[in-house]
């Protein structure tokens, strides 16, 4: 096992690594920021450097700030977490030239998976059914448009250097394509220094599920089972579960099986997810894309089958072989993960950084939070909002349902706006509770809650005229009995008594 890692990451993800270090006896070495001198990574890591200003050009994607850090503390391996560097070629091989170990995939699996246009040729030669689209980046305008009218409207434009959601746009007729197909080119290059897109065949109300696959140097390649992630704003995930609501055994086997084939097309080893698109009517499923690194949601995976990735990852990179096969895995119960943001979902989910005043994390049995932040952390502008995980387990869904509704309702973040209100309405919401799950989750969400706000708004004015009218009747009862004649006789009748 290494001696000492350093961590190119900031936030929930390097606590989470950190923790992993600990009970392998590594040191964990982190890197912060001019924003992140005091933030929770830096705080419990056994040694930090910092690598540049705030902003993340200057710092957590400056690789040779992050590898002159390494050296520097004698680190012998660099885990990226995910985000920033964590998909990066080039980032991967110059770790390799430093004489330092990569924590992730080869920079040759990264680079066929990194972009969508080589992984979706890769899936074809792999017999693996892709959505009807192009393999190709689009050339131009004109080409979009001819490709479009081929595969008839809706279609998706995607970024071909990237995912999250950065890059992507729907367009549901001609009229849309030009102006969609500018600025997705332009959000791409700002993300990823790539404008390249492709198109796919949009596919109506499909479910989003990944399977998560694990690799070796050895040739042992298996999966991990899968996780349904339809619930999405602008694209990006924001619920994940394990295992999906559907919970059909042979269907998990063959999107498993596809997932493998896949990885093996590239040689893959270490931690990896395999997206695709499901239409639940049919089963059909169909590639989506590769992510080569740890993803957001990995702690679901780990509560439903009792395995640590992240030690997992640690192990394949030394050498070892995988300390499961295929056989040895079984999937307990039921997760499911809210991703806590700080964001505003009434405007949007318009980020909303600032202090935390005030901070409680719920606990008790089958509650686990991964989080990057404690009370009087400040949530920078400089990085993505998201500022911890919760996860849930439970012997069922239903009593993860439980469990989820009872741990959001301990949880309490003041001094800036969070997802938190958002998940406890979805966690009460028919649909959810039912299972009935597509990437289009979100919007019929927002406008079941519109109805219901509407409704409500009319209860409280039908309420409020009829308390007006009573009130007003009331008045005019008592105007009518209480008067100076009636008055006058009453206090003559006291008199006479």
């Amino acid at each position: 096992m290494f001696r000492k890692v350093l961590i190119a990451n900031r936030g929930e993800i390097a606590v989470r690594i950190i923790r992993t270090c600990r009970e392998l006896g590594v040191r964990a070495v982190a890197i912060y920021s001019d924003a992140d001198v005091e933030s929770l990574h830096v705080r419990i890591a056994d040694e930090a450097v910092w690598v540049g200003p705030a902003s993340s050009s200057q710092s957590y994607l400056k690789i040779d700030a992050i590898i002159a850090a390494a050296k520097q503390v004698n680190a012998e391996a660099i885990h990226p977490g995910y985000g920033f560097l964590a998909e990066s070629a080039e980032f991967a091989r110059a770790v390799k030239a430093a004489g330092l170990t990569f924590i992730g995939p080869t920079p040759e699996a990264m680079e066929i998976m990194g972009s969508k246009t080589s992984a979706r040729r890769a899936a074809v030669e792999a017999g693996v059914p892709i959505v009807p689209g192009t393999v190709e980046p689009l050339q131009s305008l004109d080409e979009a448009s001819a490709t479009a009218e081929k595969f008839g409207y809706p279609v998706m434009l995607k970024a071909a250097a990237g995912g999250g959601g950065k890059g992507m746009r729907l367009v549901t007729d001609t009229a849309d394509l030009r102006s969609a197909f500018e600025t997705a080119q332009t959000e791409a290059a700002a993300a990823f220094g790539d404008s390249s897109l492709y198109l796919e065949k949009a596919i109506e109300r499909p479910r989003h599920i990944e399977i998560q696959i694990f690799g070796d140097t050895h040739g042992n390649l298996g999966h991990l089972g899968e996780r349904e992630c339809s619930i999405q704003r602008r694209h990006q995930k924001v619920i994940e579960e394990c295992p999906s609501p559907i919970n059909d055994p042979e269907l998990r086997q063959r999107m498993g099986e596809a997932a493998v084939k896949i990885g093996r097309a590239v040689n893959y080893t270490g931690a990896g997810t395999v997206e695709f698109l499901l239409a639940d009517a049919t089963r059909d499923f169909y590639f989506l894309e590769m992510n080569t690194r740890l993803q957001v949601e990995h702690p679901v995976t780990e509560l439903v089958t009792g395995r640590d990735l992240v030690r997992e990852q640690f192990l394949v990179a030394t050498g070892a072989p995988l300390s499961f096969t295929q056989e040895d895995v079984s999937w307990q119960g039921h997760a499911i993960e809210c991703r806590i943001y700080a964001e505003d979902p009434a405007n949007n989910f318009f980020p909303s950084p600032g202090t935390i005043n005030d901070l409680r994390e719920p606990a008790g049995p089958g509650v686990r939070i991964d989080s990057g932040v404690t009370r009087l952390s400040e949530v920078s502008i400089h990085y993505d909002p998201m500022i911890a995980k919760l996860a849930v387990w439970g012997r069922t869904r239903y009593e993860a349902i439980e469990r989820l509704r009872r741990a959001l309702a301990e949880y309490e973040v003041s001094g800036i706006t969070t997802t938190l209100p958002f998940f406890r309405e979805v966690a009460e919401d028919e649909e959810f509770v039912s299972g009935q799950l597509d990437t289009g989750f979100i919007s019929r969400f927002n406008e079941r809650r519109a109805v219901r706000k509407q409704k409500s708004n009319q209860v409280e004015s039908d309420l409020a005229a009829i308390a007006a009218a009573l009130s007003y009747a009331l008045r005019k009862q008592q105007k009518s009995v209480v008067t100076p004649a009636n008055t006058s006789r009453w206090k003559m009748a006291g008199r006479k008594l």
